[in-house]
């Protein structure tokens, strides 16, 4: 460094050494590098331990509006590809597709969640999911560096789907759920080093086509491709109890499935959350071993789960948390 001499003092913060100079800003830069090195140093483990396992990323809510948040996840799930895990990316859109379905004139109505889908409404599908969100998906992240590529659930029989109904029966018009998922395609494109990017659209037994929910076809993805993890994307930090009660709500950090399912029997979820938990309790029971809600407005939120000790959301397992009877709680805004 031009001759200059180099003092070694000791960096509590780093449990370490660290390099000082007379110069101000080398010595900045040495300790954010440092900085940097540490936090790759702790991810280590967990990318041992997940290299080469199949992660299935539900995208959606605000993460896939705004600017900064599309281009930074799209940026996460290629580090995820070089570091050796093998990411599979399901997407819906549910705000691409009430916009342009409002600017089309074609009304949005919901059941239990699900949206109904009559046949104009499936031409709006169409064109917001395989015209719009899935090339911008698929761009992205070839921009941040990963081999992606475009899926439709109808391509090669990947989503083979029934008529869904409603909670109490009611008519969906043409939703579907999820029969089998046909993985061959998939398994092709993961053995060859690609990215997959699936578009919720399947297709019944009569060729029909038909809208599936993005929640419940990552569950059945993640585990027909027997992923080690299922992570969800959504616009709350994860899974509450009590949700809507200011003064007794509070964030569950960890949950059984049996619970889980519990919750979702007795009504106690939002409309909005009953696909998910739907979809992860089936999931888990067929053998994925982990499932995360996500915050996806939080920068980052996938690797900060899988790469960390500490985690954010909400993590179901099989069995009941070992440090609690049902789930392990925290008040909103309180540590974990």
């Amino acid at each position: 460094m031009g001759g200059q001499e180099h003092a070694v003092s000791i960096t509590p913060k780093l449990g370490g050494r660290r390099i000082t100079t007379a110069d101000h800003v080398s010595t900045e830069r040495v300790e954010a590098a440092q900085e940097k090195a540490a936090v790759l140093r702790e991810a280590l483990p967990w990318i041992t331990r997940f290299h080469g396992q199949t992660v299935v990323i539900k995208y959606g809510g605000n993460a896939m509006v705004d600017e900064q948040l599309k281009r930074s996840f799209a940026a996460d799930v290629a580090l995820l590809h070089f570091v050796g895990l093998k990411p599979v990316i399901v997407h819906g859109g549910g705000p691409q597709i009430s916009t342009l379905a409002t600017s089309l004139g074609v009304e949005s109505t919901f059941v239990g969640g699900l949206r109904v889908t009559d046949a104009p409404m499936m031409d709006v599908v169409r064109m917001a999911l395989l015209g719009k969100v899935n090339p911008e998906v698929v761009s992205l992240v070839a921009e941040a560096g990963g081999p992606a590529v475009g899926v439709a659930g109808t391509d090669a029989n990947l989503l083979q789907v029934r008529p869904a109904t409603g909670p109490q029966g009611e008519d969906l018009g043409l939703v579907g759920e999820v029969d089998r998922v046909d993985t061959r395609y998939l398994d092709d494109l993961l053995a060859d080093g690609f990215l997959p990017v699936i578009a919720t659209v399947g297709r019944d037994a009569d060729g029909v086509e038909r809208n599936v929910n993005a929640d419940l076809a990552a569950g059945a993805v993640a585990a027909a491709l027997g992923a080690s993890k299922l992570v969800y994307l959504t616009d709350v930090p994860g899974l509450y109890l009590d949700f809507g009660d200011p003064d007794k709500e509070a964030l569950m950090s960890e949950v059984g499935v049996d619970r889980l399912a519990e919750m979702l029997d007795a009504d106690e979820l939002h409309t909005g959350m009953r696909p998910k938990v739907r979809s992860i309790v089936g999931a888990i029971r067929d053998g994925v071993p982990q499932a995360h809600i996500l915050d996806g407005r939080v920068l980052h939120a996938v690797l900060i789960e899988i790469f960390t000790d500490e985690g954010v959301g909400t993590m179901v397992t099989p069995s009941v948390p070992a440090r609690s009877g049902a789930a392990m709680a925290r008040p909103v805004g309180g540590a974990s």
